[in-house]
């Protein structure tokens, strides 16, 4: 690849190819985004991160189990004849974290631009192909970290107008881990805490609220489960079938998640508003759910944080189901930047706390984690639609 010449979109990309179609579209120069980039990128280093960059083809199968279902989906894999299946990078942070865990002293700050490739099946008229600039910290004074990151992005960002929201995965992850239940039924909520629509469906089983469905009820009650099904052509042996049965039969025996638990976790999922009312609202479900007061507790002191840092908390949105269905490696704080002016756009900038990636990168070693990206593509769209010169936010 390397000597290749540049395709044509090099010169100009439609408004859109960062965003999403629209009639009045305008045309944004690529060397425009490059340059942004590189400004962001430079206003990064210059609160004390080291540059850094990745290759673009990166292993597939460590990091796509990494990723989540999500991105996994969305990624571009294909087969290099001497490394094996490898990926186009679907994003920085990984990578990062990876070097890191392998030579990083801390605490460390990184930043990085360039560009990150994933599908848009479900959203056909966005870029699979688009750049991000990342900033990255490696710190074990979490609270701190967390507002250090958030307050940055908040003032590059402030001449455009964007709506910010936050969120914490991990004030979920804690209601999860303290139901009354068996320990097969919390992982199976954990693993789908990032797809609500499955996490949802698992809690109606487990509660009751909704029947099994027929066709398991009569597999369960089948004394063989294997009669009749006829040759087998899938990947799983009969024992396997038949262990998974077990399983399905046993968790049917389990009892019912109570309605209290089930209350309460729906009250921790409908917490959406500002910030000192979610900590109001979240104290008050801790008092009954006794499993999220570290955790609510670690939200007040970031909220602290944040204020300390210039932060109105006071007019800061807090969304409880803010982040689910985006990375599955954020486990505690997450937040966005969104253009209220375009629903149809992804978030301008994303982030958060992925403290359980460096345990699982770190070979025995971990440290608390904060970061979070930017799309300079948008930024100059938003740029040329304004009117702004391209030094704005960087």
């Amino acid at each position: 690849m390397e000597g290749a010449p540049q395709p044509v979109r090099d010169s100009a990309w439609r408004s859109g190819g960062e965003g999403a179609r629209d009639p009045g579209a305008v045309f944004v120069s690529l060397p425009l985004i490059r340059a942004k980039a590189e400004a962001l990128k430079a206003r990064f280093a210059a609160s004390g991160a080291a540059p850094v960059d990745c290759a673009v083809l990166q292993p597939a199968e460590i990091l796509l189990d990494l990723y989540g279902e999500d991105v996994r989906t969305r990624a571009f894999v294909t087969t290099d004849p001497v490394r094996g299946e490898v990926v186009l990078r679907p994003d920085f942070t990984v990578p990062v974290v990876q070097m890191h865990m392998a030579e990083g002293a801390e605490p460390a700050r990184y930043t990085y631009a360039g560009e990150v490739f994933r599908r848009q099946e479900a959203h056909p008229e966005r870029a699979s192909e688009y750049f991000q600039v990342g900033y990255e910290v490696f710190d074990r004074n979490g609270a701190a970290a967390d507002a250090e990151v958030f307050a940055l992005f908040a003032e590059v960002l402030e001449p455009y107008g964007l709506r910010p929201v936050t969120g914490d995965i991990g004030i979920l992850t804690a209601a999860v881990q303290g139901l009354d239940t068996s320990a097969a039924r919390r992982a199976a909520l954990m693993r789908h805490i990032w797809r609500p629509r499955r996490f949802r469906a698992l809690l109606d089983r487990y509660s009751g609220r909704a029947p099994m469905p027929a066709s398991r009820a009569a597999l369960l009650a089948a004394s063989d489960p294997m009669a009749g099904a006829g040759p087998m052509i899938g990947l799983r042996s009969e024992a396997e079938i038949r262990q998974r049965v077990e399983l399905l039969r046993l968790d049917a025996e389990e009892p019912t998640l109570s309605a209290e638990q089930v209350t309460l976790i729906d009250a921790l999922m409908r917490v959406s508003e500002a910030c000192p009312y979610a900590l109001e609202r979240m104290r008050d479900i801790a008092v009954d759910m006794p499993a999220i007061a570290p955790a609510v507790e670690a939200y007040d002191a970031r909220c602290e944080a944040l204020a300390a840092r210039g932060v109105d908390v006071a007019r800061l949105a807090f969304d409880a189901g803010y982040g689910r269905s985006s990375m599955e490696y954020y486990d505690g704080f997450v937040f966005g930047f969104i253009c209220p002016q375009r629903p149809d756009w992804p978030p301008v900038a994303t982030g958060g706390r992925y403290d359980a990636l460096t345990r699982q990168l770190g070979q025995g070693r971990e440290i608390p984690a904060v970061g979070a990206v930017i799309r300079p593509g948008l930024l100059v769209e938003l740029d040329a639609r304004d009117g702004r010169g391209p030094e704005v936010g960087a």
